[in-house]
């Protein structure tokens, strides 16, 4: 099979692309033939070794995939072949990855994709939007009722957070550019705020002036001290991003009024939490609620050149999916 992958750990030019042999499903194991992969920040972590994990050589990279059922081991009962289907937890956990034209997945990671569904926006949906799933409900605990604030909510996991938050009954605050505001309210924003605004806290604290009780930093900025200064007793903060910052942590504004930052990454989720956000994730795409806004669809062979653009910040605000039979 045609696969991109790696044989040593580093910058995106260690990616190759060519034969690799196809892999065998084992005993709980669907096979699927891969259509279409996307790339994800998290797909360099693991590239890199940013992100440790058990990596074997050669790799297939890529985390996300949409494809059909091939075949399945005696015990991955309830697919069959034929079946289009969806992953976004390969490459990462001594799994080989999605960027191939074959790629075996454990049945308790695989999901069946509602129909009508393109595949292009669904792959380029799944993987954050499962992530702003267990997000809002596993790490932040969410409740209805509460005030949500996201940071960064015109991205795709921050326009995922949007939309999961303000179905389950919360009320969204978000903060945006002033161009992306009208998106960010029709995915069910009550309020947006301009990001670049110099007094943005302020504007947040007369929005919500008995403070926000669940905050979602996508952004990556993690200006803790601010933050902290927003959350109502008992307020959470997710921090999604930013694995480089270092942000200062003021101690008494958390202990004094019971508040919490904890950090997320899916990568840890459990395969019991993954198949609850994709029930989640697959009734929003079968709904036709998650739509990325702006898709590059390119052929698998480019994986190389299009970490590389990724990482130079090109294809921020869109999402690249790599498709199998484009050349």
């Amino acid at each position: 099979m045609r696969a991109a992958y790696i044989e040593q750990l580093g910058p995106p030019d260690v990616i190759r692309y060519g034969e690799l042999p196809a892999p065998l499903a084992g005993p709980t194991d669907v096979l699927v033939d891969v259509l279409a992969t996307a790339v994800d920040p998290v797909d360099a972590y693991v590239r890199s070794g940013v992100f440790r994990t058990p990596v074997d050589f050669p790799f297939v990279i890529g985390r996300d995939l949409v494809g059909t059922v091939a075949g399945t081991g005696p015990g991955a009962g309830g697919f069959r072949a034929g079946d289009r289907v969806w992953c976004n937890s390969l490459g990462h956990g001594g799994r080989q990855g999605a960027a191939a034209e074959r790629a075996v997945v454990a049945a308790d990671r695989l999901y069946r994709l509602p129909e009508g569904v393109d595949p292009d926006t669904a792959v380029a949906a799944v993987h954050p939007a499962a992530t702003a799933h267990l997000a809002l409900f596993v790490h932040g605990r969410l409740r209805l009722g509460e005030t949500v604030l996201v940071a960064g909510a015109a991205g795709n996991v921050g326009s995922a957070l949007v939309a999961f938050a303000a179905r389950a009954g919360a009320r969204v605050l978000a903060t945006a550019g002033a161009r992306d505001a009208g998106y960010c309210a029709e995915l069910g924003a009550a309020e947006v705020f301009d990001y670049r605004d110099p007094e943005l806290a302020g504007t947040i604290r007369r929005a919500a002036p008995e403070g926000v009780d669940l905050y979602l930093d996508t952004a990556g900025v993690n200006d803790l001290e601010t933050t902290l200064g927003l959350l109502a007793r008992r307020g959470r903060v997710v921090l999604l991003a930013g694995a480089g910052t270092r942000p200062v942590l003021p101690a008494s504004a958390l202990y004094m009024n019971d508040r919490s930052v904890v950090g997320f990454v899916i990568s840890h989720a459990t395969t019991v939490e993954l198949a609850e956000a994709a029930t989640a994730v697959g009734d929003l795409l079968g709904r036709g609620l998650l739509r990325p806004r702006h898709i590059e669809v390119l052929p698998l062979s480019a994986a190389a050149e299009t970490h590389a653009r990724m990482e130079r910040g090109e294809l921020r605000g869109r999402r690249a999916v790599l498709r199998t039979d484009l050349t």
